[in-house]
């Protein structure tokens, strides 16, 4: 589409709405009503076959400033700026499961590598606010990036979790037929199966079906069944990645919130931050919901992201039984749409995730959940007749950074020499990330190359230890671990099985936890039915042992969230 026939289509949409062009990107700009609106023009533009979508129009909502702001940074005492002058071959903006595993996978050549994190911890933000499926592959767009290296980190998620100590399992996916048209249209889907190289699939009748889920439905006509869709911890995944960093020799910062870029002859040459500016060879902006506001910093903002709110809703333990498989059942137009249509989705620990939705909204950050989205999810109840919203204990949302062109953007920066992307990394993100690190990696490296020499490392260690969990033993090895090491027999959260030992292993790893959220991400202390409402005291009275800090210091989530304000009275005696 030519830009004035573009400018055509938007005057007839919207009167107060112009474009540009600026270096081969087009510029939207002007003010609309609605946020809906905003969006509809955002996909209009993405059909005109440029480069990026920068996306500024303003949407005259009140809630539009406040969604461009980011949470607080920890803005650490005076003086204290521990990066202050340091120097890196590679800095990494951005601490989720992406800049993680790209930080893993340059460890593998001798290079002095930093990961600068905004937030206490890993894993804050959308890495730990989703159902940890690794999908198949089959639901991405035949031809994107995201359905080549959904099916390329598919199959590597199983050597790496078994290299990371952590949990991998493949039930696979069916995608339930509601009815006999859809069911006819399985050549059309086997086919696109094939186009997107997905490693296995099959049609399963009624009859079979209902064998292998005795709980499903009585309105279905069959699913395919996609072998190869699996689950994992999310969070733990992230962690873990962050750990065998660091075991690796990468230095990660948290609560160091990147805030600019100095630059000459376009190159970066430092990056500006809130616990010190650091000189960098080559920056990997791996920041998520802000990604495009990284780009803007080295004037290369070729592309804009949009935010898609997903709610989930999270069932009791017990459910995890009544269903074998990752179950859907998507809608006629499902699988042309820009969502996957949510399900029911198993987890390691046995609680079945419900959903997610999937709404345009305004909000980087925002995480609130409200009735409405609770509601939109009570439809995928009704696929297994063992569920009901009874069994339900908590909700929760993330925020996923869309392009307007619904995909990755995976490339080295055409106006900035030191700069690579990893951006745009919505669902299926978790399932392509070791593929997403490996190409990065390989960006990167290309890029230091012109300016250094890049040598492998030959002793990279690419297993990580992790720490024993009792639970998961058999009877015979839960009682010797408890015989040599007491903590890991005192159970701490009843809900979930989670002892002393786990939690002080957790405040002394490579990545220790500091706050009670950070505990609850390496070790499910509080992710129970009861929320937290037996275990937490004890969690908090463990951490400020470990840590020698008072209870009123213990946070949930870092500086600014006390869990406590002070005593009631004085420890052991009257007020």
């Amino acid at each position: 589409m030519s830009l004035e026939a573009l400018r055509k289509g938007l005057r007839k949409r919207s009167p107060g709405v112009e474009a540009r062009e600026d270096r081969g990107s087009l510029v939207l700009e002007g003010r609309v009503a609605t946020w809906e609106e905003r969006v509809a023009l955002g996909y209009y533009a993405a059909t005109a076959g440029y480069k990026g979508v920068v996306n500024d129009i303003v949407a005259s909502e009140a809630e539009w400033a406040q969604a461009e702001l980011p949470s607080s940074p920890f803005v650490p005492p005076p003086g204290e700026r521990p990066l202050e002058g340091l120097s890196y071959d590679v800095v990494i903006i951005g601490g989720g499961v992406i800049g993680c595993a790209i930080a893993r996978e340059l460890c593998r050549h001798q290079l002095r590598i930093l990961l600068l994190e905004k937030e206490e911890d890993v894993a804050v933000h959308t890495s730990s606010r989703n159902d940890g499926m690794i999908h198949d592959g089959f639901a991405a767009h035949p031809g994107s990036l995201k359905a080549a290296y959904n099916v390329l980190g598919n199959r590597l998620w199983e050597g790496l979790a078994a290299e990371l100590g952590i949990e991998f399992r493949r039930p696979g996916s069916l995608l339930v037929f509601r009815n006999t048209a859809m069911a006819a249209l399985y050549p059309v889907l086997a086919a696109r199966a094939a186009k997107n190289g997905v490693d296995g699939w099959d049609f399963w009748s009624p009859r079979r079906l209902r064998a292998e889920e005795p709980n499903i439905t009585d309105h279905q006509e069959g699913a395919l069944f996609l072998p190869s869709a699996g689950i994992l911890s999310p969070y733990r995944a992230t962690v873990a990645l962050a750990e065998s960093a660091i075991l690796n020799g990468a230095r990660i910062e948290l609560g160091a919130c990147a805030t600019g870029f100095e630059m000459d002859l376009k190159r970066i040459t430092r990056v500006r931050t809130t616990r010190g500016d650091v000189s960098a060879r080559l920056v990997v902006n791996a920041a998520g919901n802000w990604a495009d506001h990284v780009a803007a910093w080295a004037d290369d903002r070729f592309f804009s992201l949009h935010q898609r709110r997903g709610v989930d809703m999270v069932l009791d333990a017990s459910t995890g039984a009544s269903q074998s498989h990752i179950l859907g059942m998507p809608q006629f137009t499902q699988a042309w749409s820009r969502s996957k249509g949510g399900g029911l989705v198993k987890t390691l620990e046995g609680n079945l995730i419900v959903g997610p939705t999937a709404t345009e909204a305004p909000g980087r950050e925002t995480y609130a959940t409200s009735p409405g989205e609770q509601r939109l999810l009570e439809r995928h109840l009704r696929i297994n007749r063992a569920l009901s919203t009874s069994q339900a204990i908590t909700y929760f949302a993330g925020v996923r950074p869309c392009t307007w062109e619904e995909d990755f953007v995976l490339e080295r920066s055409a106006r900035v020499a030191n700069l690579v992307h990893a951006a745009g990394i919505q669902s299926p993100g978790l399932a392509s990330a070791p593929a997403i690190a490996i190409e990065i990696a390989r960006l990167a490296v290309e890029a230091l190359g012109e300016v250094m020499r890049v040598l492998p490392r030959a002793d990279f260690r690419p297993l990580r230890e992790a720490p024993p969990e009792p639970r998961r033993l058999g009877l015979e090895a839960r009682a010797a671990l408890v015989a040599s090491r007491p903590s890991y027999g005192r159970i701490v959260c009843r809900c979930e099985e989670v002892s002393e030992g786990e939690i002080r292993a957790a405040l002394v790893s490579a990545l220790p936890a500091s706050s009670l959220d950070a505990v609850k991400r390496r070790t499910r202390a509080g992710m129970g039915r009861c929320h937290g409402g037996f275990c937490t005291p004890k969690v908090m009275e463990i951490l400020a042992d470990e840590l020698g800090l008072p209870l009123e210091e213990i946070t949930k989530k870092g500086p600014g969230s006390p869990i406590v304000l002070g005593q009631t009275k004085a420890r052991g005696g009257r007020p």
